[in-house]
């Protein structure tokens, strides 16, 4: 660098020149924005995704019949709140496991009481239900419950339910000896109307009862009292009285899937309170034995009948002129080894509450008060209750003249002495007859029939008879001859009487000749009389050997 070059530029070195700024660079460059951008969108929509989708829940059935994953719904009300989203088999290999995912809003009503059942055709006796599914295909309905424990895990329902948790009513329990027709669906009438129907039915613990479970709905409920009666409905109910024949059902659906029907009418005592849920109540057989009194007092006699007692059964009424009192409870055949004969022994339960007395009712049940009864002739004896179906009842009443008898006991029991059946007295008395005609000398009295016909005959045929007649003949016409010269006016007279003797005396001629009617007549009588006495002595020895025929006619 030259001298000069140093002068020239001296000067510049001191101008000041502006310093520039230097900004430092960001270290997150403009790119990566996008990328997060990304991830916080991506982040929002994995939380509302998250926050939107409803809870997963698992329902066991024993089949999983109709049902798909991803296409079968979750419905209440017909309205979709979820989808089966996994099928498979249980661990136990008994039943499979539905896994499906609803909305949000059904978070809260997931209870344990909460029920599911899947939704198909089904048709049942009294039932039809699910036809829609036919096109749509089978879903899983929900009966939601708020109140309870919620929970993920659920046990499904085989059959819908007869009636939702939304539905108003009350729930009871009948006990009865035997289910007969009842099946679950059964309906329940009141006054012909339908009101509720049966959900269950099980073996109590002992098994020997049937309880019925069944649901009244509302506001029907209210009329269930604690004392209301209960009975079986199904089929048709047959009565003959003295109107004829009177056939009562509750509807054409009870005769054929069963019913239950109940009321108060007709209950003498004080109207009962509401009855509460799950109250227990008898199931009566019919609205007869339904509104029939109940007495407490009982007491339990035997009687001995010696006939037959076919038709006489376990529940026959033991009467008192057409009023029942009790009922048999045992009918029994023994056979003595000592007296080689056969007793029937029928042991029967008097309710003394039926006879209205006007003292005090202990009375009625004093050994000694039913001694002298049957001392004044007290006896049971069977009857009739039905021509046509044959059944029996025993008939308690006085009989001033039956044999003498004295009130005995036999174990635990008083024995009631017993009079034959109609029937059998019926038959006594034929043998008794027919004992009584055999008897008679039915041949002794032919042959003296004979003999007195004989004797009219020969008598009539004589010779005297004849030679008489001729001799009065011969004295009328003397009596003519003198009385020719009576006055004229007694002539005629006499002549008429006369006239009419001879009449008459040739009237008898005829009488009693050979070819009379009189004598004809008597020969008839005689065969005839010989006639019935054979009849009487072949129906003798028929009716000894087939006595029925007294009511059923010779075959």
């Amino acid at each position: 660098m030259t001298e000069s070059d140093a002068q020239s530029a001296a000067p510049t070195d001191q101008l000041q020149l502006p310093e520039s700024v230097v900004t430092p660079r960001s270290r997150i460059s403009m790119v990566w924005l996008i990328p997060l951008v990304a991830l916080l969108v991506g982040g929002w929509l994995a939380y509302k995704t998250y926050s939107e989708q409803g809870p997963t829940i698992h329902i066991s059935f024993k089949s999983a019949g109709g049902l798909q994953a991803g296409k079968t719904k979750v419905r209440f009300k017909d309205v979709e709140i979820g989808t089966v989203t996994e099928i498979r088999v249980h661990d136990d290999l008994q039943s499979v496991l539905v896994k499906a995912e609803l909305v949000p809003e059904s978070e809260s009503y997931l209870t344990e009481r909460t029920r599911f059942w899947v939704e198909r055709p089904r048709v049942t006796a009294g039932r039809v239900s699910g036809l829609e599914t036919l096109l749509s295909g089978a879903y899983i309905a929900i009966d939601p419950v708020t109140d309870g424990k919620l929970v993920r895990e659920f046990i499904g329902l085989e059959e819908p339910p007869l009636f939702t948790t939304s539905e108003q009513g009350t729930q009871f329990v009948l006990h009865s000896a035997s289910l007969g027709s009842l099946t679950v669906g059964s309906p329940i009438y009141h006054r012909s109307i339908p009101v509720g129907q049966v959900t269950s039915y099980e073996l109590d613990e002992a098994g020997e009862r049937v309880n019925i479970g069944i649901f009244i709905a509302a506001p029907y409920d209210r009329l269930v009292l604690t004392n209301t009666r209960f009975w079986n409905a199904s089929g048709l109910d047959f009565k003959l009285n003295t109107e004829g024949i009177q056939v009562d059902t509750q509807s054409l659906l009870s005769i054929f899937v069963g019913g239950i029907a109940f009321d108060n009418k007709g209950l003498l005592e004080s109207r009962g309170k509401p009855a509460p849920a799950k109250q227990r109540f008898p199931l009566y057989l019919s609205q007869s034995e339904a509104f029939e009194q109940v007495y407490q007092e009982k007491e339990r006699y035997l009687m001995y009948f010696d006939g037959s007692v076919r038709g006489l059964e376990r529940g026959s009424p033991v009467m008192v002129r057409g009023i029942r009192i009790g009922k048999v409870l045992d009918v029994q055949l023994k056979f003595s080894t000592k007296s080689f004969e056969f007793s029937i022994p029928v042991l029967v339960e008097i309710e003394p509450g039926r006879i209205e007395l006007s003292g005090d009712r202990s009375e009625l049940l004093d050994t000694n008060v039913l001694a002298r009864l049957v001392r004044e002739g007290l006896r049971g004896q069977l009857k009739s209750g039905s021509l046509l179906t044959g059944q029996l009842f025993i008939d308690l009443d006085l009989y001033p003249d039956a044999a003498a008898a004295a009130l005995v006991s036999e174990g635990d029991y008083q024995v009631i002495p017993t009079l034959p059946a109609p029937i059998d007295a019926i038959f006594n008395k034929v043998d008794e007859f027919l004992n009584r005609l055999l008897a008679l000398p039915l041949d002794a009295i032919s042959e003296e029939l004979q003999t007195t016909l004989k004797g009219a005959s020969a008598i009539t045929n004589s010779a005297e008879l004849q030679r008489a007649i001729a001799e009065l003949a011969v004295l009328l016409r003397q009596i003519r001859e003198t009385v020719s010269g009576v006055d004229k006016g007694v002539l005629p007279e006499l002549t008429a009487t006369l006239q009419e003797a001879q009449t008459t005396l040739k009237q008898v001629g005829g009488v009693v000749s050979e070819n009379s009617t009189l004598y004809a007549e008597l020969n008839r009588m005689v065969r005839e009389l010989s006639s019935a006495a054979r009849s009487i002595r072949d129906m003798a020895d028929y009716l000894e050997r087939h006595p029925e025929a007294l009511l059923k006619g010779k075959p």
